[in-house]
């Protein structure tokens, strides 16, 4: 009988290689190690032959009989479909290179342009050296482990399992696109050492808090640099955000940052209330950097965004080491002072623009907690300022 789609899905490997028939010489070979193949046994000139019409589930069902059809098709004309196959890859086979950039400049624009480069040079630096030329179809198992490794023995086990996720997601696109049969790194994540929790680190005790944002006053370096180090605990965005804040994004009369969707790490507008504390320091800072796109331009140039590197090197200057604290530290001070004082959990979330995975339920959220997000941030302005003065501090909670 011919197969059916809840058959293959539920077949399991066995101790030795085993096939199942659909009908006319297609099969589906399931491996010992769950590869499930999709074959066509054949008569040509008087001998067997067999064609590979690809790994399901890449190659579907339906897609491995039009796949047949079209080779039994070939045979009637003379045509020996495996040869044919052969033929055509000689001609049409791309580098894992040009699959890997095709696939890049198709997914690129769901990402930030942050994140885009960081793909980008982690397979330039980490993949391309020794897999960047070979073919895509020739590309194996062993050989894509084999350069993570590397990854992982120089330490960085995260960037590893980073890059066989992308890896694997170039392998599905080139299956889609035709270009190859296979992904041989769809399973090869279990291969790969165990991820490490990682923290960044970040200073939450009150009484070391009141000590950094003493610091952060006494700073002698930069004027724009010493205004972001202030305006970083008001706000508790990501580190790229804040470096690259616009002077356009800002409603003064509204008190209120909106940052565009495509500058946020979920591809969503994101709306930060300004604090009075807040609104001073952009004042302090306007006619310093008004003429610059950017509210804290590098100090060489108005027409780019501080470095990436400016803040926590001004940390590290003012005495905190980056296993203390880093610029992301300032969301988790935030974040865990905050739900110690009482403050509504969903509050703080949405105000970090941790995305609800409902999304008609996020985009709600987002015009309901507004209000109190607004209470809040002002609240937290007004804490800091109270421990950075030595006075006694209270919980304080929304009201």
């Amino acid at each position: 009988m011919p197969l059916t789609d809840v058959q293959i899905r539920n077949l399991n490997p066995g101790p030795k290689t085993y096939k199942k028939y659909d009908g006319r010489g297609l099969f589906i070979e399931v491996r010992t190690s769950g590869n499930k193949i999709f074959r066509f046994k054949y008569f040509f000139n008087g001998k067997h032959q067999l064609l590979t019409l690809g790994h399901y589930p890449e190659i579907s069902l339906k897609r491995a009989r039009d796949q047949h059809q079209q080779a039994r098709i070939q045979i009637a004309q003379g045509i020996n479909p495996a040869q044919e196959k052969k033929s055509a890859k000689e001609h049409k086979t791309k580098t894992f290179k040009e699959t890997a950039t095709e696939w890049y400049n198709n997914t690129k624009s769901k990402w930030t342009t942050d994140h885009a480069n960081t793909v980008w040079r982690r397979l330039e630096v980490n993949i391309f050296p020794w897999l960047g030329d070979r073919p895509i179809d020739q590309v194996t198992t062993k050989e894509i482990l084999e350069v993570l490794r590397k990854v992982e023995n120089r330490g960085a086990q995260e960037v590893a399992r980073r890059l066989c996720q992308t890896i694997s997601q170039i392998f599905i696109f080139a299956v889609a696109s035709g270009i190859t049969d296979g992904n041989p790194a769809g399973d090869l994540h279990k291969a790969l050492k165990p991820r490490k929790k990682r923290n960044l680190p970040a200073i939450t005790d009150p009484e070391r808090i009141r000590t950094l944002l003493q610091a952060i006053e006494g700073f002698e370096g930069s004027f724009i640099v010493y205004c972001a180090l202030r305006f970083a605990p008001l706000v508790f965005v990501r580190p790229g955000e804040l470096r690259k804040a616009e002077w356009a994004e800002i409603d003064w009369n509204g008190a209120l940052w909106t940052i565009p969707a495509h500058r946020m790490k979920k591809k969503r507008e994101h709306l930060v209330p300004l604090s009075r504390q807040a609104l001073t320091i952009l004042n302090d800072l306007h006619p310093l950097t008004k003429e610059s796109r950017y509210i804290f331009p590098t100090v060489r140039s108005l027409s780019r965004p501080m470095s990436e590197n400016t803040l926590s090197a001004a940390l590290q200057r003012l005495g905190f080491s980056k296993e203390e604290h880093c610029p992301h530290g300032f969301r988790t001070m935030a974040s865990t002072r905050l739900h110690e004082m009482g403050w509504n959990s969903k509050t703080i979330e949405t105000q970090l623009a941790h995305i609800d995975q409902n999304k008609i339920r996020g985009i709600y959220n987002r015009a309901k907690y507004l209000e109190e997000r607004t209470r809040m941030m002002q609240a937290w302005a007004d804490y800091l300022d109270a421990l950075k003065q030595e006075a006694r501090v209270l919980p304080f909670v929304a009201g």
